[in-house]
């Protein structure tokens, strides 16, 4: 009975629907394994990006010099300089508007940070809802296979005058690998969900900060410009 219980033979046993309901958790377990690993390279290539544009920010370099620096390198640019690199664009075309009140020209650029920052925190967070989907679902998938399975299990048995444990085991056994193949998917899928949700809210808190810090300095700019222009 031990080599008819393997999960090979149980899989090639079980009736249709166990069968299709194991081949799509196998497939979308394929799917999220394929997204974590995306989503590890992507969000280390995040902080990496935002953590150099960081040092460069506080490395004493002008304003215009870190601007012209993302323009140029708008295209391999992280969240946190395409950040800064709209703020920058904002107050430069309201200053080419005449507009020169201060006021006008922080929220001008706030409000343009604020967007882009929306952007890149939804581009961050994309294929997320994915993972949660599958950690949430696949168990109640891989359910449904195992009671089709018993179900389909005891009608065979149903015209058998003596049913023994020999021969209601391998049925029940075929339907749990719905179940085992159900946990298998969705586990990793909820551990790696709580994992990046924490690290992008640890990016999300990181970009948000790094938005009030260069608002200050914008405005301590403005006021500057506004007094010497007086």
């Amino acid at each position: 009975m031990s080599q008819d219980l393997n999960i090979i033979n149980l899989f090639i046993h079980a009736s249709w629907v166990v069968k299709i309901v194991v081949l799509l958790l196998l497939g979308v377990s394929v799917a999220s394994w394929g997204g974590i690993f995306r989503k590890i390279f992507a969000l280390k290539k995040v902080n990496a990006l935002n953590d150099e544009f960081e040092r460069d920010f506080w490395s004493g370099k002008s304003l215009n010099e870190l601007f012209a620096a993302a323009t140029q390198n708008a295209k391999l640019a992280g969240p946190m300089e395409r950040i800064f690199a709209s703020g920058m664009r904002e107050n430069q075309k309201l200053r080419e508007r005449r507009i020169s009140d201060p006021q006008s020209l922080m929220e001008g650029a706030r409000r343009a940070m604020r967007a882009s920052f929306q952007r890149e925190m939804d581009a961050i967070e994309s294929n997320l809802s994915f993972l949660a989907s599958v950690g949430s679902v696949s168990p109640y998938v891989g359910l449904f296979g195992t009671v089709w399975g018993i179900m389909h299990a005891f009608t065979g048995l149903a015209d058998l005058q003596q049913v023994t444990l020999a021969k209601v085991a391998p049925g029940i056994a075929e339907a749990l690998v719905a179940t085992a193949i159900g946990l298998f998917a969705a586990i990793p899928a909820v551990l790696a969900y709580n994992r990046f949700a924490r690290d992008i809210d640890r990016v999300s808190i990181k970009l948000e900060t790094f938005i009030e810090e260069f608002s200050n300095i914008l405005q301590r700019n403005l006021a500057v410009q506004s007094t010497s222009g007086h």
